[in-house]
């Protein structure tokens, strides 16, 4: 899967994405959600390893990134992919507009006090992109502050690498067909209406720019240690499946191992067996 959906370096048009396709998987939405099922445990245990060896002092963890315009499915991953582990392995984290308290600070410093602990995987629900987008299109920063930006992220996300951080970044990428009938069942929803807010038109009004800025960014955080998958989001079902088989992949790929015991399991098998039960 990260070979089929790998961005490829050098000059990115999304446009030529097909937002319905299914790379790596010919089945249908039935057999979709039996393959993301099947995955669970393998995932549950690989976590479990991970989590195992962070309790037993271990620095290692995950970083999956979930970036995509409104509606692209970042809550739906989470709560369909993240939640088929532990929740006791998990940190979820999103990045709306920074506080008055975070813009006293360098951008990323409030991504660093949400990063996951030893041992647990963390999900940004949107990240600190939000910083080289949002901003960007909106008008935020100047040109020169975005930049700067640009080469702050990829230190950051080399640093997390290097010190045994696997930073895994999916974006969700939805047509503006999808995105409009999403949002209309959005709002003809009374469960999901408290969802519907006035800046989902005024960045959908924005489409245009902001697909430039994500091809901006994306090539210019596409790095062999962190590099940019594109995850087809038309198709929810498989956009599940596909970031779960990622993060499965990459957490075979760092293979997590049960620690030793720290006292002497067999003394004490051996007192337990022995114990008087009436005392």
């Amino acid at each position: 899967m990260r070979e089929l959906l790998r961005l490829t370096p050098g000059e990115v048009d999304l446009t030529a994405w097909d937002t319905r396709a299914t790379p790596g998987f010919e089945g249908g939405k039935a057999e979709g959600r039996d393959a993301l099922a099947a995955l669970a445990p393998e995932l549950a245990d690989l976590q479990e390893r991970l989590y195992a060896e962070g309790v037993a002092g271990s620095s290692r963890r995950v970083l999956l990134v979930l970036q995509g315009m409104d509606t692209s499915g970042k809550g739906g991953v989470v709560r369909h992919v993240a939640g088929l582990v532990d929740p006791q392995g998990l940190r979820v984290a999103g990045f709306g507009a920074p506080t008055a308290e975070e813009l006293r600070h360098d951008f990323l410093w409030r991504i660093r006090r949400a990063l996951p602990a030893p041992g647990r995987i963390g999900v940004f629900d949107r990240s600190h992109y939000e910083d080289v987008l949002a901003v960007k299109v909106r008008g935020l920063a100047d040109p020169t502050e975005v930049e700067r930006r640009y080469g702050a992220i990829n230190d950051f996300e080399a640093e997390l690498v290097a010190a045994g951080t696997p930073v895994l970044k999916c974006l969700l990428l939805i047509s503006p067909d999808e995105q409009r009938e999403r949002l209309l069942a959005r709002m003809d929803d009374p469960t999901k209406q408290w969802k519907v807010a006035a800046s989902d038109l005024e960045d959908r009004a924005r489409w245009s720019a902001y697909r430039e800025a994500y091809e901006v960014a994306l090539r210019r955080t596409d790095t062999e240690v962190a590099p940019w998958y594109v995850v087809p989001a038309d198709r929810k079902w498989y956009r599940n499946l596909a970031v779960a088989t990622l993060l499965r992949e990459t957490l075979a790929q760092m293979a997590p191992a049960w620690p030793p015991a720290v006292v002497d399991v067999a003394d004490l098998r051996r007192r337990l067996l022995d114990e008087d039960p009436v005392a």
